[in-house]
């Protein structure tokens, strides 16, 4: 492997977001928008959908009716709520449906350019945007560092975030690339375009927007612990913990595994080469060459085996 692609979101970050800003267009409350978007969330299990029903839930906020849910993957949600049609998600999705956004300030106008953005219409009016944070693994950018280290050349970072947030990220881990403004199919071009280059991609992801690129790698790391079961099932390895450390000792414990195959195939050679030598000469008794024989077999389990204890510090970490 010569090179590995991160989704963003559940992966590089903890996928916990916090709701940072609440942007209301002209004559509109921020409770009314908050509450509008957490209710046409409701049935969502993204990470921006659990954080706007965790703010209303602080904020007290009674959620109306809702009804007709419809998402669509990368993009956003749409929703009836109290008989309105609603829609939750990125801009160009709103526009795709009609809707003008210029009536609410631009995020990248405002000083904290570090946030997700999700827009919110109601009718074929956008009646706002909310503004989230999400936070880095702590472990993160240790394994970014250490997998460089180990000799991974290429590192990006694939997101459906604004530039400035993935440039924020990105920086923040070390990464050397990243692609901003992906939807699923973008994820999936850019896998393969990292693989024209001539470059053995690994693809480290979560979701459901991850499953196709996690199937189009080389080689696909689920994030057990947080994966969904769709990605689960479209990747090669599935993760039981979402310690981003363990991805270095995973590169390290193949290529030990695989100098271990090999010193066992050379051993096991040179080994039937000299016993049929030496049986052939007349230097071995028939008892004696089904002794080492044995004696081999022995000897290619146990050095085998000396995997085993391969990476039991990990276990010792605080």
């Amino acid at each position: 492997m010569t090179a590995m692609a991160f989704d963003k979101t559940g992966t590089l970050t903890t996928g916990r977001l916090y709701v940072t800003k609440l942007t209301p267009a002209e004559d509109v409350e921020p409770a009314e928008l908050l509450a509008v978007a957490a209710s046409a969330e409701q049935m969502s299990k993204h990470p921006a959908a659990r954080a706007l029903q965790e703010v209303a839930k602080e904020a007290n906020l009674s959620l109306p009716a809702m009804d007709n849910f419809q998402e669509t993957p990368g993009k956003g949600v749409t929703a009836l709520v109290d008989s309105a049609k609603v829609m939750v998600g990125r801009d160009s999705f709103l526009k795709e449906n009609d809707v003008d956004i210029s009536s609410v300030s631009d995020p990248a106008l405002h000083e904290e350019q570090g946030f997700s953005t999700l827009y919110v219409a109601k009718g074929t009016k956008c009646i706002g945007w909310i503004g989230l944070r999400d936070k880095t693994r702590p472990e993160a950018q240790k394994a970014v560092s250490e997998l460089l280290d180990i000799g991974i050349k290429r590192l990006t970072m694939l997101t459906g975030d604004r530039e400035e947030v993935a440039n924020r990220v990105a920086a923040e881990l070390g990464c050397t690339d990243f692609k901003a403004h992906c939807f699923p199919q973008d994820k999936l071009s850019i896998v393969e375009q990292i693989k024209s280059d001539g470059h053995t991609v690994v693809v480290v992801g979560d979701g459901i927007n991850d499953a196709p690129a996690l199937a189009a790698g080389d080689l696909g790391i689920a994030m057990g612990a947080a994966g969904s079961d769709v990605a689960i099932n479209s990747a090669s390895i599935a993760l039981m913990s979402d310690d981003l450390s363990r991805l270095p000792f995973l590169v390290r414990l193949s290529r030990k595994t695989r100098a271990v195959i090999n010193q066992n195939l050379a051993f096991g050679i040179m080994f039937i080469i000299l016993g049929v030598a030496a049986g052939a000469g007349g230097w071995l008794v028939t008892t004696l060459a089904a002794i080492l024989h044995f004696a081999g077999s022995l000897i290619v389990v146990f050095n085998s085996a000396r995997l085993v204890r391969y990476g039991e510090e990990l276990g010792h970490e605080p």
